[in-house]
């Protein structure tokens, strides 16, 4: 007992009398730092110089060819009272909704009802196969997926408004890209379609490590669909929540590419978000110190939702072993 006591002690690294991690090998140390040297030179050189540059850049007046002009905190001030970026930044507001608050919330339905209904009463294969279609919008490149719907919402000739009329509801027929009362909720739905896969897999795959025992057990209790999905499934899987709601809403907030294909900022600027903000004061304004600034202040926005989603995703994890320890 004593033998296989201290085999396995040492098998996990520990000191076989303490129990003690036993300390790791100084050369092993060097190797993993040799191992993780190229990607740290790649984010040097690639994220955190040019980051660095952008905000220098941002204090400065320039267009791009000349010497800048030191202006220090002025493209700021700016900001502060410029009404277009503080527009562009609520319809980013209404971008988090359309592809974190809305996927997170179909996507947990999506994956509770494909593995806990669709996954047992007509088998795994058809789960699997409905969540690859899901799953395909994140697939296709957002080109590809914009000029697509660009066709289906095009106001003469497109998809939407010719179905509308087949019909019966020609009166519902809109410009769908062109009205500036609506065009931010199509681009909306847009993204709503575009997003949703990334949650429901990654919910399914989350749902894979829950113990049955759990659902069956409330199976024999009485409890329905609806209450094993909020007292087990939500319970269980909160890390992958707060995963996909930091992924998201990070991609939200610097979502660029199907405004650009969709909308380019129109009309009116009624779609432009500030990373589409920050693209055309670069190149179409010529202003690059407040470009950079537009773009900095995103930047670090960013980076504090990524720290409480990480602290968040921590916290759960760490309730959920205590609960099981």
């Amino acid at each position: 007992m004593t033998v296989t006591t201290e085999k396995g002690a040492r098998a996990e690294g520990k000191h076989p009398s303490t129990g003690a991690r036993a300390p790791r090998n100084p050369r092993l140390r060097s190797s993993y730092a040799l191992f993780l040297l190229p990607g740290a030179l790649a984010a040097l050189a690639v994220i955190i110089v040019p980051f660095l540059m952008n905000t220098a850049v941002s204090f400065t007046s320039w267009q791009g060819v000349g010497d800048p002009k030191w202006t220090g905190l002025a493209n700021y001030r700016d900001l502060l009272d410029d009404s277009e970026f503080w527009a562009s930044f609520r319809h980013s507001l209404f971008m988090v909704v359309a592809m974190a608050a809305v996927p997170t919330l179909v996507g947990l339905v999506l994956a509770a009802a494909l593995f806990d209904y669709i996954g047992k009463h007509f088998g795994t294969r058809v789960a699997t196969i409905l969540r690859a279609c899901f799953y395909l919008p994140q697939v296709l490149p957002i080109a590809v997926a914009g000029i697509v719907w660009s066709w289906i919402l095009a106001p003469d000739n497109g998809s939407l408004n010719a179905l509308l009329k087949a019909i019966g509801l020609g009166s519902w027929q809109q410009d769908w890209l062109g009205d500036p009362d609506i065009a931010l909720y199509s681009v909306m739905g847009v993204m709503v379609w575009v997003q949703l896969g990334f949650p429901l897999v990654v919910f399914m795959a989350g749902l894979q490590r829950v113990d049955p025992q759990l659902y069956e057990a409330a199976e024999l209790d009485g409890a329905g669909w609806w209450r094993r999905f909020w007292h087990i499934t939500l319970q269980q899987i909160r890390p992958e929540i707060y995963v996909v709601l930091t992924w998201c809403t990070i991609a939200a907030l610097k979502v660029f590419g199907a405004v650009y294909v969709l909308t380019k900022g129109g009309p009116g600027g009624a779609t432009d978000v500030p990373s589409y903000f920050s693209f055309t004061t670069f190149f179409e304004k010529t202003q690059v110190g407040y470009g950079a600034a537009i773009s900095t202040v995103l930047t670090v926005i960013i980076l504090a939702l990524s720290l409480i989603g990480l602290k968040l995703q921590t916290r759960a994890e760490d309730a959920e072993e205590g609960a099981r320890a």
